[in-house]
């Protein structure tokens, strides 16, 4: 079979010193994940945070936004285009799997509302609740994710479905048909990326939560479960289940 043609829609281009200058960008962290399976895809990075998108829908087989330290209610000069992108990959079905800012950024382009959480920041190991399973999502299992964030989806996008929930996110995971599937978590981060956000993060928190944040790190997220979700997503190439 012939390798799916997987485009990633970079939204972060971290410069940092304490980031940046020693852990690969989200999109290759996304390609380390993937590549631990036995499916292999074809990548192409658009660098969209620089304005690049794809000029065709059809370059690519399926889209994955990925996350970002910025917010999607900012004034980026590529945010509108983007959202164009999402309702455009919406209006023909095209496979689009968003994660983090990702999420969050179809949700603002379908419509819904996304803000600040009233908890502040959610940074931790956290499992995300399944209340429905779609065909892709095999095994049926809760999977805990690495999670960084204090913006969430504040409501559901018409026509979407809610499928997870977590402690700190009640609309942590929800899809459309079966073209669009999306969590607030982290599935493509590890361990030592983690704790370098953490400790980044740290004047930020309470002691409170940053000692959680600390605690949760002994827990062994589900990355890979969801990458397998993922793949299968994909290979579905968006046809009704």
């Amino acid at each position: 079979m012939d390798r799916i043609r997987l485009g990633i829609l970079q939204v972060n281009n971290d410069k940092s010193e304490a980031i940046g200058d020693h852990f690969p960008d989200d999109s290759h962290r996304f390609r380390d994940l993937f590549d631990q399976l036995e499916q292999r895809f074809r990548y192409r990075i658009y660098m969209t945070i620089g304005g690049e998108l794809p000029q065709e829908l059809d370059e690519q087989d399926a889209y994955l936004i990925t996350g970002s330290p910025l917010s999607v209610n900012d004034d980026h000069a590529w945010l509108p285009a983007l959202f164009d992108f999402v309702r455009a990959c919406d209006a023909a079905k095209k496979p689009l799997v968003g994660t983090c800012f990702g999420h969050q950024a179809i949700a603002k382009a379908l419509g819904a509302e996304v803000g600040y959480s009233d908890n502040g920041w959610n940074l931790r190991v956290e499992p995300t609740h399944f209340r429905d399973f779609k065909p892709w999502m095999q095994p049926q299992q809760d999977l805990s994710f690495y999670c960084s964030h204090k913006e969430q989806v504040k409501s559901l996008p018409e026509g979407c479905e809610l499928l997870g929930s977590s402690a700190g996110c009640a609309i942590a995971s929800f899809s459309k048909g079966s073209h669009i599937f999306t969590t607030q978590m982290h599935p493509e981060f590890n361990r030592p990326f983690m704790e370098a956000i953490v400790e980044l993060t740290r004047d930020e928190l309470s002691a409170e939560a940053y000692q959680t944040a600390k605690d949760t790190l002994a827990t062994e997220p589900d990355g890979l479960v969801f990458a397998r979700w993922a793949t299968r997503f994909f290979l579905q190439q968006g046809q009704d289940a």
